[in-house]
């Protein structure tokens, strides 16, 4: 299991928590190359029922969010007659009733669900299912985002071995889009850990004495360095064009360049752009 990913999850059923008032959250993942969610994350609950049960495509509440892809909810878990019950057991250990579970899609593929209960039998109305779903969304945002961080950084690992310049240039433009990633990035270590990734593929002489630019001024050299233009920097920055225009200038003054062309030769000469 990604460890990652595993943390994603349990962000994910925090924030259910939080905004529900469920007491009682849990989840998993999708095992790799097995249509089942092994359960890892646990919160709010007395035992550890639950814990590392592994719920197959189809079986359970979770198992039909999995095969439907869409959120299940039912009132009274272990009566119900949407769902098999395969997992009574220990649902019924933990003494839950009214149990939702929302499946965390990513590129059309199931990757976890997450589950919130109550103890008790009663409706959970739209409001709280509106809520868990938002929470699904923003850990399948997390997670698309570090499928993308992954892909620019094995496409630019080959092409950072290889001296030709058509390599250089697919590096280059991963750097430009791992540095534009970045920002969307909420976790603080996750988003560190890219940008550490940028730093090694922008590998250079090491910086010369004077004003470092700013995180920012570097992604905009990035991208002006991948060919973009300021409006193209802006959308893929997500600012405004003038905002970018101030960075490229700060960025320039800094390196004592005249031009864009300057600006970006200075930067890799530095070590901050590759």
């Amino acid at each position: 299991m990604d460890a990652a990913d595993a943390a994603q999850i349990r962000g994910a059923l925090v924030r259910l928590r939080r905004t529900t008032g469920l007491p009682v959250a849990f989840g998993g993942l999708v095992e790799s190359g097995r249509r089942q969610v092994r359960i890892s994350e646990l919160s709010g609950t007395a035992t550890t029922a639950l814990s590392a049960l592994a719920v197959t495509a189809g079986n359970g509440l979770g198992g039909r969010a999995v095969a439907l892809s869409r959120p299940c909810a039912v009132t009274d878990y272990s009566v119900s007659r949407q769902i098999s019950h395969e997992y009574d057991l220990p649902v019924a250990a933990e003494g839950l009733r009214s149990v939702l579970a929302v499946p965390v899609v990513v590129r059309r593929r199931v990757r976890g669900v997450l589950y919130g209960a109550l103890r008790t039998a009663q409706p959970l109305g739209d409001r709280t299912l509106g809520a868990a779903v938002a929470a699904a969304r923003d850990a399948e945002q997390a997670l698309v985002l570090r499928d993308e961080a992954g892909e620019l950084l094995a496409a630019a690992a080959p092409a950072a071995g290889a001296a030709d310049g058509a390599a250089w240039e697919r590096v280059r433009e991963a750097h430009a889009a791992l540095r534009a990633l970045a920002p969307r990035i909420t976790d603080p270590a996750q988003r560190d850990e890219l940008l550490r990734a940028c730093g090694l593929l922008a590998a250079g002489d090491g910086p010369v004495p004077g004003p470092r630019p700013a995180p920012r001024e570097v992604d905009v050299l990035a991208c002006v360095a991948a060919g973009a233009t300021n409006g193209e920097a802006a959308e893929r920055l997500g600012v405004s064009a003038e905002t970018v225009k101030s960075y490229l200038r700060s960025a320039m003054r800094k390196l004592g360049a005249r031009t864009r062309t300057e600006a970006v030769a200075s930067a890799r000469r530095s070590g901050w752009l590759p």
